[in-house]
């Protein structure tokens, strides 16, 4: 009985301690966090959007495809002939604004996470196994990357989005058959590196697997590098569905946008300013948000900035 209870009683030690690690890291960041007001107002407003697009269904105060022409080109209500059931107006076909930009923020954030996420996965894993094993394998993938880059991103998205349904699926992988070279570029660079240190070649020593030592040992060490890329990949990519849905060449038409918003109100940007300026702003608030939360994350994670 006592042998069968030792491992467990182990593994339940362990798991405390890591328990224990994991929760004074949590307290260090927050510490750290603290000195950075404005990544703090920028992880605010994005927690803002997410909630109103996960809530938006039911936060909307009208139906975001559904117009009245009766009501088209309505002012926001703090201008004169505004009407307060339409906070911020409405659009051409009499859609209210609010409404449909509380809805398009769904596409927008699921297109940029799923887009940075499936990057990460691939980026991640071919950036580890070229920079670590090196020979024909890595040569391959980094000649396809440079080729890659060598396209610009939304030439690149327009090329494959023009053989492929619109669509929100279609979109993520639309944008993450180029955007994952980046993750690609960062882990193979510093796998390079890292592989070269003692902790490596001690954990080689110790009998250590080289999948073992690629998991646990190198990934963890370069795991804030790829989190403020992620970070300020988000933004980019929100910006990229934006720009497609402005070109027709995001999900279909009748699914609400900030990108096809902004298109719908141009040619009335002088005289109804407010059907395209509104989620124009929206884009630029969620971007420059997520840029302040990804610069204030490098300053923190990365210990190369940290004065000692």
């Amino acid at each position: 009985m006592k042998s069968d209870s030792t491992p467990w009683a182990n593994a339940h030690y362990a798991l405390g301690v890591r328990l224990r690690i994991a929760q004074q890291q949590l307290l260090d960041f927050m510490g750290e966090l603290r000195r950075h007001p404005l990544a703090i107002v920028g992880a605010m407003v994005i927690l803002f959007y997410v909630l109103m697009a996960l809530l938006a269904p039911r936060l909307a105060p009208h139906d975001a495809t559904i117009g009245d022409l009766n009501l088209r080109l309505l002012p926001p209500a703090w201008k004169s002939g505004g009407d307060s059931a339409y906070p911020l107006g409405t659009d051409v076909q009499g859609r209210d604004i609010l409404s449909r930009i509380m809805v398009g923020s769904r596409i927008s954030l699921l297109v940029g996470f799923s887009t940075v996420a499936l990057s990460i996965v691939i980026g991640v894993a071919l950036g580890a196994v070229a920079g670590y094993y090196r020979g024909r394998l890595d040569g391959a993938l980094s000649r396809l990357a440079d080729l890659l880059m060598a396209f610009p991103m939304l030439i690149f998205a327009i090329g494959v989005m023009a053989f492929m349904r619109p669509g929100a699926r279609n979109l993520v992988l639309a944008l993450s058959f180029k955007s994952w070279v980046e993750f690609f570029r960062l882990v193979r660079g510093e796998m390079l590196s890292e592989k070269q240190k003692e902790y490596v070649e001690a954990a080689r020593v110790a009998g250590q697997s080289n999948y073992a030592i690629i998991a646990s040992e190198i990934l963890p060490n370069i795991f804030h590098s790829v989190m403020v890329l992620a970070t300020l990949r988000i933004g980019y990519m929100i910006i990229m569905e934006a720009s497609l849905s402005f070109l027709g060449l995001g999900v279909q038409p009748h699914v609400p946008t900030w990108g096809s918003m902004v298109n719908e109100g141009r040619d009335y940007i002088m005289t109804h300013w407010w059907v395209s300026t509104l989620p124009g702003l929206a884009i630029m608030t969620l971007v420059l948000s997520i840029n302040l939360f990804g610069e204030g994350l490098r300053d923190i994670l990365d210990p190369r900035l940290k004065i000692e």
